[in-house]
Protein backbone atom coordinates (compact mmCIF):
# COMPACT_ATOMS: atom_id res chain seq x y z
CA UNK A 1 0.00 0.00 0.00
CA UNK A 2 1.37 3.37 -0.97
CA UNK A 3 1.94 5.80 1.84
CA UNK A 4 0.23 9.15 1.72
CA UNK A 5 2.32 11.90 0.30
CA UNK A 6 2.21 15.63 0.56
CA UNK A 7 1.30 17.10 -2.79
CA UNK A 8 1.31 20.76 -1.86
CA UNK A 9 3.94 22.57 -3.89
CA UNK A 10 4.99 24.87 -1.05
CA UNK A 11 4.52 22.39 1.81
CA UNK A 12 6.91 22.63 4.71
CA UNK A 13 8.68 19.46 5.80
CA UNK A 14 9.94 19.28 9.40
CA UNK A 15 13.61 20.19 9.72
CA UNK A 16 14.45 16.84 11.32
CA UNK A 17 12.94 15.02 8.34
CA UNK A 18 14.90 17.16 5.87
CA UNK A 19 18.13 16.64 7.82
CA UNK A 20 17.59 12.89 8.09
CA UNK A 21 16.99 12.52 4.36
CA UNK A 22 19.96 14.74 3.58
CA UNK A 23 22.25 12.60 5.75
CA UNK A 24 21.03 9.49 3.94
CA UNK A 25 21.80 11.15 0.61
CA UNK A 26 25.28 12.18 1.77
CA UNK A 27 25.85 8.67 3.14
CA UNK A 28 25.76 7.23 -0.38
CA UNK A 29 29.33 8.53 -0.87
CA UNK A 30 30.75 6.17 1.75
CA UNK A 31 34.45 6.26 0.85
CA UNK A 32 34.76 10.07 0.42
CA UNK A 33 32.67 10.54 3.56
CA UNK A 34 34.84 8.12 5.56
CA UNK A 35 38.04 9.82 4.35
CA UNK A 36 36.58 13.24 5.13
CA UNK A 37 35.74 12.10 8.67
CA UNK A 38 39.20 10.60 9.23
CA UNK A 39 41.00 13.67 7.87
CA UNK A 40 38.72 15.98 9.87
CA UNK A 41 39.47 14.06 13.06
CA UNK A 42 43.19 14.23 12.34
CA UNK A 43 43.04 17.97 11.53
CA UNK A 44 41.01 18.67 14.66
CA UNK A 45 43.42 16.65 16.81
CA UNK A 46 46.43 18.55 15.44
CA UNK A 47 44.63 21.87 15.89
CA UNK A 48 43.86 20.99 19.50
CA UNK A 49 47.44 19.88 20.08
CA UNK A 50 48.80 23.34 19.14
CA UNK A 51 47.69 25.11 22.39
CA UNK A 52 49.41 22.37 24.42
CA UNK A 53 52.64 23.06 22.54
CA UNK A 54 52.25 26.81 23.03
CA UNK A 55 51.61 26.33 26.76
CA UNK A 56 54.72 24.17 27.09
CA UNK A 57 56.81 26.77 25.26
CA UNK A 58 55.52 29.50 27.60
CA UNK A 59 56.39 27.38 30.62
CA UNK A 60 59.97 27.12 29.32
CA UNK A 61 60.26 30.91 29.52
CA UNK A 62 59.68 31.41 33.24
CA UNK A 63 61.79 34.50 33.74
CA UNK A 64 64.84 36.55 32.82
CA UNK A 65 67.82 34.28 32.32
CA UNK A 66 65.65 31.20 32.80
CA UNK A 67 64.61 30.49 29.20
CA UNK A 68 65.16 27.05 27.67
CA UNK A 69 65.80 28.15 24.06
CA UNK A 70 66.68 24.64 22.89
CA UNK A 71 63.43 23.27 24.29
CA UNK A 72 61.44 26.12 22.75
CA UNK A 73 63.13 25.50 19.36
CA UNK A 74 62.15 21.81 19.48
CA UNK A 75 58.59 22.73 20.35
CA UNK A 76 58.45 25.30 17.53
CA UNK A 77 59.67 22.68 15.05
CA UNK A 78 56.90 20.32 16.11
CA UNK A 79 54.46 23.23 16.01
CA UNK A 80 55.40 24.06 12.39
CA UNK A 81 54.94 20.43 11.33
CA UNK A 82 51.55 20.29 13.09
CA UNK A 83 50.37 23.51 11.45
CA UNK A 84 51.53 22.39 7.97
CA UNK A 85 49.91 18.97 8.36
CA UNK A 86 46.69 20.62 9.54
CA UNK A 87 46.64 22.83 6.45
CA UNK A 88 47.09 19.86 4.10
CA UNK A 89 44.42 17.83 5.89
CA UNK A 90 41.93 20.70 5.74
CA UNK A 91 42.66 21.12 2.03
CA UNK A 92 41.93 17.41 1.48
CA UNK A 93 38.74 17.71 3.55
CA UNK A 94 37.58 20.66 1.39
CA UNK A 95 38.15 18.63 -1.78
CA UNK A 96 36.30 15.63 -0.40
CA UNK A 97 33.41 17.73 0.89
CA UNK A 98 33.09 19.43 -2.48
CA UNK A 99 32.94 16.04 -4.16
CA UNK A 100 30.31 14.80 -1.70
CA UNK A 101 28.28 17.97 -2.27
CA UNK A 102 28.51 17.73 -6.07
CA UNK A 103 27.62 14.03 -6.08
CA UNK A 104 24.66 14.63 -3.77
CA UNK A 105 23.13 17.45 -5.80
CA UNK A 106 23.82 15.53 -9.02
CA UNK A 107 21.78 12.61 -7.71
CA UNK A 108 19.02 14.96 -6.53
CA UNK A 109 18.88 16.65 -9.92
CA UNK A 110 18.84 13.34 -11.82
CA UNK A 111 16.05 12.03 -9.59
CA UNK A 112 14.07 15.27 -9.93
CA UNK A 113 14.40 15.24 -13.73
CA UNK A 114 13.40 11.59 -13.89
CA UNK A 115 10.44 12.41 -11.67
CA UNK A 116 8.95 14.58 -14.42
CA UNK A 117 8.43 11.54 -16.64
CA UNK A 118 6.68 9.63 -13.87
CA UNK A 119 4.29 12.38 -12.80
CA UNK A 120 0.69 12.21 -13.96
CA UNK A 121 -0.27 14.77 -16.56
CA UNK A 122 -2.65 16.32 -14.04
CA UNK A 123 0.32 17.47 -11.95
CA UNK A 124 2.00 19.12 -14.93
CA UNK A 125 -1.31 20.78 -15.80
CA UNK A 126 -1.51 22.31 -12.30
CA UNK A 127 2.08 23.53 -12.06
CA UNK A 128 3.86 26.02 -14.29
CA UNK A 129 6.95 24.74 -16.08
CA UNK A 130 9.02 27.55 -14.56
CA UNK A 131 8.10 26.37 -11.04
CA UNK A 132 9.41 22.88 -11.80
CA UNK A 133 12.53 24.30 -13.48
CA UNK A 134 13.16 26.42 -10.38
CA UNK A 135 13.13 23.35 -8.13
CA UNK A 136 15.44 21.30 -10.35
CA UNK A 137 17.90 24.09 -11.14
CA UNK A 138 17.78 27.04 -8.71
CA UNK A 139 16.82 25.15 -5.55
CA UNK A 140 19.34 22.38 -6.14
CA UNK A 141 22.05 24.99 -6.83
CA UNK A 142 21.25 26.61 -3.48
CA UNK A 143 21.48 23.21 -1.80
CA UNK A 144 24.90 22.73 -3.39
CA UNK A 145 26.17 26.07 -2.07
CA UNK A 146 24.80 25.35 1.41
CA UNK A 147 26.38 21.90 1.50
CA UNK A 148 29.79 23.12 0.33
CA UNK A 149 29.87 25.88 2.93
CA UNK A 150 28.01 24.24 5.78
CA UNK A 151 28.89 20.55 5.64
CA UNK A 152 32.63 20.99 6.24
CA UNK A 153 32.21 23.62 8.93
CA UNK A 154 29.55 21.59 10.70
CA UNK A 155 31.70 18.46 10.69
CA UNK A 156 34.93 20.13 11.84
CA UNK A 157 32.98 22.32 14.26
CA UNK A 158 31.47 19.36 16.12
CA UNK A 159 34.86 17.64 16.34
CA UNK A 160 36.51 20.85 17.57
CA UNK A 161 33.87 21.43 20.23
CA UNK A 162 34.10 17.87 21.57
CA UNK A 163 37.90 17.81 21.47
CA UNK A 164 38.22 21.22 23.10
CA UNK A 165 35.96 20.17 25.97
CA UNK A 166 38.08 17.07 26.47
CA UNK A 167 41.32 19.05 26.67
CA UNK A 168 39.72 21.65 28.97
CA UNK A 169 38.65 18.91 31.39
CA UNK A 170 42.21 17.58 31.26
CA UNK A 171 43.61 21.05 32.06
CA UNK A 172 40.99 22.11 34.59
CA UNK A 173 37.55 20.60 35.25
CA UNK A 174 36.49 23.91 36.82
CA UNK A 175 37.17 25.87 33.61
CA UNK A 176 35.44 23.18 31.51
CA UNK A 177 32.32 23.40 33.70
CA UNK A 178 32.26 27.20 33.34
CA UNK A 179 32.31 26.79 29.55
CA UNK A 180 29.54 24.18 29.65
CA UNK A 181 27.33 26.33 31.87
CA UNK A 182 27.53 29.40 29.59
CA UNK A 183 27.31 27.52 26.24
CA UNK A 184 23.54 26.74 26.38
CA UNK A 185 22.83 30.49 26.15
CA UNK A 186 24.47 30.56 22.71
CA UNK A 187 22.68 27.41 21.57
CA UNK A 188 19.30 28.65 22.79
CA UNK A 189 19.70 32.01 21.05
CA UNK A 190 20.80 30.37 17.77
CA UNK A 191 17.92 27.86 17.84
CA UNK A 192 15.36 30.53 18.70
CA UNK A 193 16.39 32.72 15.77
CA UNK A 194 16.90 29.85 13.29
CA UNK A 195 13.38 28.49 13.83
CA UNK A 196 11.91 31.84 12.84
CA UNK A 197 14.21 32.47 9.91
CA UNK A 198 13.51 29.05 8.32
CA UNK A 199 9.92 30.03 7.52
CA UNK A 200 11.09 33.17 5.75
CA UNK A 201 13.66 31.22 3.74
CA UNK A 202 10.97 28.75 2.68
CA UNK A 203 8.75 31.64 1.60
CA UNK A 204 11.71 33.18 -0.25
CA UNK A 205 12.35 29.91 -2.13
CA UNK A 206 8.65 29.59 -3.02
CA UNK A 207 8.50 33.15 -4.35
CA UNK A 208 11.73 32.56 -6.26
CA UNK A 209 10.01 29.64 -8.01
CA UNK A 210 6.95 31.81 -8.73
CA UNK A 211 9.17 34.53 -10.19
CA UNK A 212 11.07 32.02 -12.34
CA UNK A 213 7.80 30.56 -13.61
CA UNK A 214 6.47 34.01 -14.50
CA UNK A 215 9.66 34.98 -16.36
CA UNK A 216 9.58 31.69 -18.29
CA UNK A 217 5.94 32.29 -19.18
CA UNK A 218 6.60 35.85 -20.35
CA UNK A 219 9.58 34.85 -22.50
CA UNK A 220 7.46 32.23 -24.24
CA UNK A 221 4.58 34.65 -24.79
CA UNK A 222 6.52 37.82 -25.56
CA UNK A 223 5.08 38.16 -29.07
CA UNK A 224 1.56 38.09 -27.68
CA UNK A 225 2.45 40.54 -24.90
CA UNK A 226 3.92 43.06 -27.34
CA UNK A 227 1.16 42.63 -29.91
CA UNK A 228 -1.46 43.40 -27.23
CA UNK A 229 0.54 46.27 -25.73
CA UNK A 230 0.39 44.54 -22.34
CA UNK A 231 3.94 45.39 -21.28
CA UNK A 232 2.84 47.71 -18.46
CA UNK A 233 0.43 45.23 -16.87
CA UNK A 234 3.03 42.46 -17.16
CA UNK A 235 5.67 44.69 -15.56
CA UNK A 236 3.27 45.61 -12.76
CA UNK A 237 2.59 41.95 -12.03
CA UNK A 238 6.33 41.18 -12.04
CA UNK A 239 6.97 44.12 -9.71
CA UNK A 240 4.39 42.72 -7.30
CA UNK A 241 6.03 39.27 -7.25
CA UNK A 242 9.49 40.83 -6.99
CA UNK A 243 8.44 43.07 -4.09
CA UNK A 244 7.07 40.11 -2.13
CA UNK A 245 10.23 38.15 -2.91
CA UNK A 246 12.40 41.06 -1.74
CA UNK A 247 10.47 41.45 1.54
CA UNK A 248 10.72 37.73 2.28
CA UNK A 249 14.46 37.71 1.47
CA UNK A 250 15.07 40.78 3.66
CA UNK A 251 13.19 39.26 6.59
CA UNK A 252 15.10 35.98 6.22
CA UNK A 253 18.49 37.70 6.15
CA UNK A 254 17.53 40.03 9.01
CA UNK A 255 16.64 37.19 11.38
CA UNK A 256 19.52 34.95 10.33
CA UNK A 257 21.98 37.83 10.73
CA UNK A 258 21.05 38.13 14.42
CA UNK A 259 22.64 34.76 15.14
CA UNK A 260 26.25 35.88 14.62
CA UNK A 261 26.29 38.94 16.95
CA UNK A 262 24.32 37.08 19.63
CA UNK A 263 26.66 34.09 19.62
CA UNK A 264 29.73 36.36 19.53
CA UNK A 265 28.45 38.16 22.63
CA UNK A 266 27.96 34.88 24.48
CA UNK A 267 31.38 33.66 23.31
CA UNK A 268 33.01 36.83 24.62
CA UNK A 269 31.39 36.12 27.99
CA UNK A 270 32.87 32.59 27.87
CA UNK A 271 36.35 33.91 27.10
CA UNK A 272 36.20 36.51 29.87
CA UNK A 273 34.93 33.94 32.38
CA UNK A 274 37.73 31.50 31.51
CA UNK A 275 40.37 34.26 31.71
CA UNK A 276 39.17 35.47 35.11
CA UNK A 277 38.70 32.01 36.61
CA UNK A 278 42.00 30.79 35.14
CA UNK A 279 43.93 33.75 36.54
CA UNK A 280 42.45 33.17 40.01
CA UNK A 281 43.24 29.46 39.72
CA UNK A 282 46.87 30.19 38.74
CA UNK A 283 47.32 32.54 41.70
CA UNK A 284 45.71 30.19 44.19
CA UNK A 285 47.72 27.17 43.08
CA UNK A 286 51.12 28.92 43.01
CA UNK A 287 53.70 26.98 44.97
CA UNK A 288 51.62 23.81 45.12
CA UNK A 289 52.84 20.42 43.93
CA UNK A 290 50.66 20.61 40.77
CA UNK A 291 50.28 24.32 39.97
CA UNK A 292 48.07 25.76 37.28
CA UNK A 293 50.81 27.53 35.30
CA UNK A 294 50.77 30.53 33.02
CA UNK A 295 51.27 28.13 30.11
CA UNK A 296 48.20 26.18 31.20
CA UNK A 297 46.23 29.43 31.37
CA UNK A 298 47.38 30.37 27.86
CA UNK A 299 46.33 26.92 26.60
CA UNK A 300 42.96 27.22 28.35
CA UNK A 301 42.31 30.62 26.76
CA UNK A 302 43.29 29.20 23.37
CA UNK A 303 40.83 26.33 23.89
CA UNK A 304 38.13 28.77 24.95
CA UNK A 305 38.66 30.61 21.66
CA UNK A 306 38.71 27.36 19.68
CA UNK A 307 35.58 26.19 21.47
CA UNK A 308 33.62 29.29 20.56
CA UNK A 309 35.00 29.59 17.02
CA UNK A 310 32.77 26.82 15.51
CA UNK A 311 29.68 28.57 16.89
CA UNK A 312 30.78 31.80 15.21
CA UNK A 313 31.54 30.05 11.92
CA UNK A 314 28.27 28.17 11.85
CA UNK A 315 26.31 31.29 12.76
CA UNK A 316 28.20 33.11 10.00
CA UNK A 317 26.88 30.70 7.36
CA UNK A 318 23.44 30.26 8.89
CA UNK A 319 21.93 32.18 5.95
CA UNK A 320 23.27 29.63 3.47
CA UNK A 321 22.32 26.71 5.72
CA UNK A 322 18.76 27.95 6.30
CA UNK A 323 18.30 28.76 2.62
CA UNK A 324 19.61 25.33 1.67
CA UNK A 325 17.22 23.65 4.12
CA UNK A 326 14.27 25.59 2.72
CA UNK A 327 15.24 24.66 -0.85
CA UNK A 328 15.77 21.04 0.20
CA UNK A 329 12.23 21.06 1.56
CA UNK A 330 10.92 22.12 -1.86
CA UNK A 331 13.08 19.54 -3.68
CA UNK A 332 12.05 16.69 -1.37
CA UNK A 333 8.40 17.75 -1.60
CA UNK A 334 8.64 17.57 -5.38
CA UNK A 335 10.28 14.14 -5.20
CA UNK A 336 7.43 13.01 -2.91
CA UNK A 337 4.69 13.98 -5.36
CA UNK A 338 2.27 11.20 -6.25
CA UNK A 339 3.43 9.37 -9.38
CA UNK A 340 1.33 7.62 -11.97
CA UNK A 341 -0.05 4.45 -10.49
CA UNK A 342 1.99 1.52 -11.84
CA UNK A 343 0.15 -1.05 -13.91
CA UNK A 344 0.64 -3.92 -11.49
CA UNK A 345 0.58 -7.33 -13.15
CA UNK A 346 -0.34 -5.69 -16.44
CA UNK A 347 0.51 -6.43 -20.05
CA UNK A 348 4.19 -5.71 -20.68
CA UNK A 349 4.24 -6.51 -24.41
CA UNK A 350 1.77 -6.20 -27.27
CA UNK A 351 2.14 -8.46 -30.30
CA UNK A 352 0.38 -7.93 -33.61
CA UNK A 353 -1.78 -5.00 -32.56
CA UNK A 354 -4.91 -5.00 -34.72
CA UNK A 355 -6.20 -1.65 -33.47
CA UNK A 356 -9.77 -2.43 -32.38
CA UNK A 357 -11.05 -0.06 -29.69
CA UNK A 358 -14.17 -0.62 -27.60
CA UNK A 359 -15.54 2.22 -25.45
CA UNK A 360 -17.84 0.79 -22.80
CA UNK A 361 -19.96 3.42 -20.98
CA UNK A 362 -16.96 5.69 -20.42
CA UNK A 363 -17.27 8.61 -18.01
CA UNK A 364 -14.46 11.03 -17.18
CA UNK A 365 -13.99 14.25 -15.24
CA UNK A 366 -10.93 16.30 -14.32
CA UNK A 367 -12.74 17.42 -11.15
CA UNK A 368 -15.15 15.13 -9.28
CA UNK A 369 -17.99 17.66 -9.28
CA UNK A 370 -17.58 18.67 -12.95
CA UNK A 371 -18.19 15.71 -15.31
CA UNK A 372 -16.88 16.11 -18.86
CA UNK A 373 -17.29 12.88 -20.84
CA UNK A 374 -20.53 11.05 -20.17
CA UNK A 375 -21.53 7.51 -21.13
CA UNK A 376 -19.34 7.18 -24.23
CA UNK A 377 -19.97 3.82 -25.91
CA UNK A 378 -18.74 2.88 -29.38
CA UNK A 379 -16.58 0.44 -31.31
CA UNK A 380 -13.72 1.35 -33.64
CA UNK A 381 -12.74 -1.47 -35.97
CA UNK A 382 -9.14 -2.20 -36.97
CA UNK A 383 -7.87 0.01 -39.76
CA UNK A 384 -10.72 2.54 -39.52
CA UNK A 385 -10.07 6.25 -39.85
CA UNK A 386 -12.08 7.95 -37.10
CA UNK A 387 -12.57 11.72 -37.09
CA UNK A 388 -13.55 13.53 -33.89
CA UNK A 389 -15.20 16.90 -34.43
CA UNK A 390 -17.10 19.39 -32.35
CA UNK A 391 -16.90 22.86 -30.82
CA UNK A 392 -14.07 23.94 -28.53
CA UNK A 393 -14.22 22.36 -25.07
CA UNK A 394 -16.54 19.51 -26.03
CA UNK A 395 -14.02 16.81 -24.99
CA UNK A 396 -12.17 15.91 -28.20
CA UNK A 397 -8.65 16.18 -26.81
CA UNK A 398 -9.76 14.61 -23.52
CA UNK A 399 -10.86 11.51 -25.45
CA UNK A 400 -7.38 11.33 -26.99
CA UNK A 401 -5.79 11.72 -23.54
CA UNK A 402 -7.74 8.66 -22.40
CA UNK A 403 -6.50 6.62 -25.37
CA UNK A 404 -2.90 7.40 -24.41
CA UNK A 405 -3.56 6.90 -20.68
CA UNK A 406 -2.47 10.41 -19.85
CA UNK A 407 -5.60 10.09 -17.72
CA UNK A 408 -7.64 7.00 -16.83
CA UNK A 409 -11.39 6.76 -17.16
CA UNK A 410 -13.53 7.60 -14.14
CA UNK A 411 -16.06 4.89 -14.97
CA UNK A 412 -16.44 2.25 -17.65
CA UNK A 413 -13.56 0.94 -19.75
CA UNK A 414 -11.66 1.42 -22.98
CA UNK A 415 -10.32 -1.80 -24.53
CA UNK A 416 -7.64 -2.32 -27.16
CA UNK A 417 -8.10 -5.63 -28.95
CA UNK A 418 -10.19 -6.78 -25.99
CA UNK A 419 -7.69 -5.74 -23.28
CA UNK A 420 -8.59 -2.96 -20.84
CA UNK A 421 -6.12 -0.09 -21.33
CA UNK A 422 -5.69 0.13 -17.55
CA UNK A 423 -4.11 -3.34 -17.69
CA UNK A 424 -1.53 -2.34 -20.29
CA UNK A 425 1.73 -0.76 -19.19
CA UNK A 426 1.69 2.91 -20.23
CA UNK A 427 5.06 2.75 -21.96
CA UNK A 428 4.04 -0.35 -23.91
CA UNK A 429 0.75 1.24 -24.98
CA UNK A 430 2.30 4.53 -26.07
CA UNK A 431 4.95 2.81 -28.18
CA UNK A 432 2.12 1.46 -30.35
CA UNK A 433 0.64 4.93 -30.94
CA UNK A 434 2.05 7.68 -33.13
CA UNK A 435 0.81 11.18 -32.36
CA UNK A 436 1.07 14.51 -34.16
CA UNK A 437 -0.02 17.46 -32.06
CA UNK A 438 -1.17 20.92 -33.06
CA UNK A 439 1.85 22.37 -31.24
CA UNK A 440 5.04 20.96 -32.72
CA UNK A 441 7.87 20.05 -30.35
CA UNK A 442 11.34 20.72 -31.71
CA UNK A 443 14.35 19.98 -29.54
CA UNK A 444 17.71 21.67 -29.75
CA UNK A 445 19.73 19.52 -32.16
CA UNK A 446 20.09 18.63 -35.83
CA UNK A 447 17.13 18.10 -38.15
CA UNK A 448 18.02 14.42 -38.46
CA UNK A 449 18.15 14.11 -34.67
CA UNK A 450 14.68 15.66 -34.33
CA UNK A 451 13.21 13.33 -36.95
CA UNK A 452 14.72 10.24 -35.29
CA UNK A 453 13.62 10.96 -31.71
CA UNK A 454 11.16 8.06 -31.82
CA UNK A 455 13.66 5.76 -33.62
CA UNK A 456 17.22 6.72 -32.69
CA UNK A 457 18.55 3.67 -34.56
CA UNK A 458 17.04 4.78 -37.92
CA UNK A 459 19.45 5.11 -40.82
CA UNK A 460 19.92 8.33 -42.76
CA UNK A 461 18.18 6.75 -45.76
CA UNK A 462 15.11 5.92 -43.63
CA UNK A 463 15.07 9.45 -42.19
CA UNK A 464 15.25 11.07 -45.63
CA UNK A 465 12.58 8.72 -47.01
CA UNK A 466 10.18 9.67 -44.18
CA UNK A 467 10.89 13.35 -44.85
CA UNK A 468 10.12 12.95 -48.54
CA UNK A 469 6.81 11.23 -47.77
CA UNK A 470 5.95 14.08 -45.40
CA UNK A 471 6.85 16.66 -48.07
CA UNK A 472 9.54 18.34 -45.96
CA UNK A 473 12.65 17.03 -47.74
CA UNK A 474 12.61 20.06 -50.07
CA UNK A 475 12.87 22.80 -47.44
CA UNK A 476 15.26 20.71 -45.30
CA UNK A 477 17.78 20.58 -48.16
CA UNK A 478 17.58 24.38 -48.46
CA UNK A 479 18.82 24.76 -44.88
CA UNK A 480 22.55 25.66 -44.46
CA UNK A 481 23.63 22.13 -43.51
CA UNK A 482 20.62 20.20 -44.77
CA UNK A 483 19.70 17.35 -42.42
CA UNK A 484 22.71 18.22 -40.24
CA UNK A 485 21.51 21.78 -39.62
CA UNK A 486 21.33 22.36 -35.88
CA UNK A 487 17.98 23.79 -34.84
CA UNK A 488 17.60 25.80 -31.62
CA UNK A 489 15.00 24.75 -29.07
CA UNK A 490 11.55 25.47 -30.48
CA UNK A 491 12.68 25.39 -34.11
CA UNK A 492 14.13 28.88 -34.47
CA UNK A 493 13.08 30.56 -37.71
CA UNK A 494 11.18 27.58 -39.10
CA UNK A 495 7.57 28.39 -39.82
CA UNK A 496 4.78 26.74 -37.86
CA UNK A 497 3.89 24.70 -40.96
CA UNK A 498 7.48 23.51 -41.46
CA UNK A 499 7.73 22.43 -37.82
CA UNK A 500 4.48 20.52 -38.19
CA UNK A 501 5.77 18.78 -41.28
CA UNK A 502 8.81 17.66 -39.27
CA UNK A 503 6.47 16.27 -36.61
CA UNK A 504 4.55 14.32 -39.25
CA UNK A 505 7.79 12.97 -40.74
CA UNK A 506 8.84 11.87 -37.23
CA UNK A 507 5.71 9.71 -36.94
CA UNK A 508 6.11 8.39 -40.48
CA UNK A 509 9.57 7.15 -39.54
CA UNK A 510 8.14 5.11 -36.62
CA UNK A 511 5.20 3.54 -38.54
CA UNK A 512 3.10 2.71 -35.44
CA UNK A 513 -0.05 0.57 -35.81
CA UNK A 514 -2.24 3.34 -34.33
CA UNK A 515 -2.23 7.02 -35.30
CA UNK A 516 -3.54 10.08 -33.51
CA UNK A 517 -3.60 13.38 -35.39
CA UNK A 518 -4.63 16.30 -33.18
CA UNK A 519 -5.14 19.23 -35.57
CA UNK A 520 -2.08 17.93 -37.43
CA UNK A 521 -2.56 20.17 -40.47
CA UNK A 522 -3.85 23.30 -38.75
CA UNK A 523 -0.69 25.32 -39.49
CA UNK A 524 -0.21 24.19 -43.10
CA UNK A 525 -1.36 26.03 -46.19
CA UNK A 526 -4.12 24.54 -48.36
CA UNK A 527 -1.77 23.27 -51.10
CA UNK A 528 0.58 21.56 -48.66
CA UNK A 529 -2.39 20.27 -46.69
CA UNK A 530 -3.57 18.34 -49.73
CA UNK A 531 -0.15 16.75 -50.08
CA UNK A 532 -0.08 15.89 -46.39
CA UNK A 533 -3.55 14.40 -46.58
CA UNK A 534 -2.35 12.15 -49.41
CA UNK A 535 0.73 11.18 -47.40
CA UNK A 536 -1.33 10.52 -44.29
CA UNK A 537 -3.73 8.41 -46.35
CA UNK A 538 -0.82 6.19 -47.34
CA UNK A 539 0.51 6.15 -43.76
CA UNK A 540 -2.87 5.32 -42.23
CA UNK A 541 -3.65 2.54 -44.67
CA UNK A 542 -4.28 -0.57 -42.61
CA UNK A 543 -3.85 1.39 -39.37
CA UNK A 544 -6.46 2.62 -36.91
CA UNK A 545 -6.40 6.42 -37.00
CA UNK A 546 -8.00 9.06 -34.79
CA UNK A 547 -8.16 12.56 -36.27
CA UNK A 548 -9.13 15.56 -34.15
CA UNK A 549 -10.09 18.41 -36.47
CA UNK A 550 -11.81 21.75 -36.52
CA UNK A 551 -11.50 22.11 -40.31
CA UNK A 552 -14.15 19.70 -41.51
CA UNK A 553 -12.64 19.63 -45.00
CA UNK A 554 -9.99 17.28 -43.61
CA UNK A 555 -12.44 14.62 -42.41
CA UNK A 556 -14.68 14.07 -45.45
CA UNK A 557 -13.11 10.70 -46.28
CA UNK A 558 -13.14 9.38 -42.69
CA UNK A 559 -14.69 5.94 -42.16
CA UNK A 560 -16.41 7.19 -39.01
CA UNK A 561 -17.05 10.71 -37.77
CA UNK A 562 -17.79 11.24 -34.08
CA UNK A 563 -19.63 14.49 -33.47
CA UNK A 564 -19.18 15.66 -29.88
CA UNK A 565 -21.05 18.26 -27.90
CA UNK A 566 -20.81 19.00 -24.16
CA UNK A 567 -18.93 15.75 -23.47
CA UNK A 568 -21.35 13.53 -25.39
CA UNK A 569 -21.18 11.88 -28.80
CA UNK A 570 -24.34 13.25 -30.33
CA UNK A 571 -23.92 11.87 -33.88
CA UNK A 572 -21.88 9.19 -35.64
CA UNK A 573 -21.56 8.27 -39.31
CA UNK A 574 -19.83 9.20 -42.54
CA UNK A 575 -19.67 12.69 -43.98
CA UNK A 576 -22.53 12.33 -46.47
CA UNK A 577 -24.70 10.45 -43.98
CA UNK A 578 -24.32 13.15 -41.35
CA UNK A 579 -25.12 15.93 -43.80
CA UNK A 580 -28.25 14.06 -44.88
CA UNK A 581 -29.38 13.80 -41.25
CA UNK A 582 -29.44 17.60 -40.98
CA UNK A 583 -28.27 17.52 -37.39
CA UNK A 584 -25.47 19.21 -35.43
CA UNK A 585 -22.76 18.12 -37.87
CA UNK A 586 -24.52 19.87 -40.72
CA UNK A 587 -24.74 23.03 -38.61
CA UNK A 588 -20.98 22.86 -37.98
CA UNK A 589 -20.27 22.20 -41.64
CA UNK A 590 -22.44 25.08 -42.84
CA UNK A 591 -20.79 27.44 -40.35
CA UNK A 592 -17.51 26.82 -42.19
CA UNK A 593 -18.66 26.50 -45.80
CA UNK A 594 -21.91 28.45 -45.93
CA UNK A 595 -25.52 27.31 -46.15
CA UNK A 596 -24.99 25.74 -49.57
CA UNK A 597 -22.18 23.55 -48.21
CA UNK A 598 -19.42 25.03 -50.36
Amino acid sequence: MKKARNTEGNARLPSRVILGRLLREIGRDRLPLLLSLLFSVAAAALTLYVPILIGRAINLAVGQGAVDFDGIARILAVLLVAVAATGLLRYAVELLNNRISCDTVKRLRVRAFGKIGRLPLSHLDRRGSGEIVSRIVSDVDTVSEGLVIGFGQLLTGVLTILGTLGFLFWLSPILALIVLLVTPLSLFAARFIAKRSHGYFLKQATLNGEETAFIDEMIGGQKVVQSLGAENSVNDRFDGINDRFGRAALSAVFFSSLVNPVTRFVNSVVYAAVALAGALLALSSAGSADPFTVGSLAAALAYATQYTKPFNEISGVVTELQNAMACLSRVFTFLDEEEEEPTEGGVTALDSVAGRFDFDAVDFSYLPDRPLLKNISLTVNPGEKVAIVGPTGCGKTTLINLLLRFYDVSRGAIRLDGTDLRKIDRGVLRREIGMVLQDSWIRGGSVAFNLAIGRPEATREEIEDAARRAHCDGFIRLLPEGYDTVLPEGGGNLSAGQKQLLSIARVMLCLPPILILDEATSSIDTRTERKIQDALAVLSEGRTSFIVAHRLSTVRDADLILVMRDGNIVETGKHEELLAKGGFYKTLYQSQFGSDGR
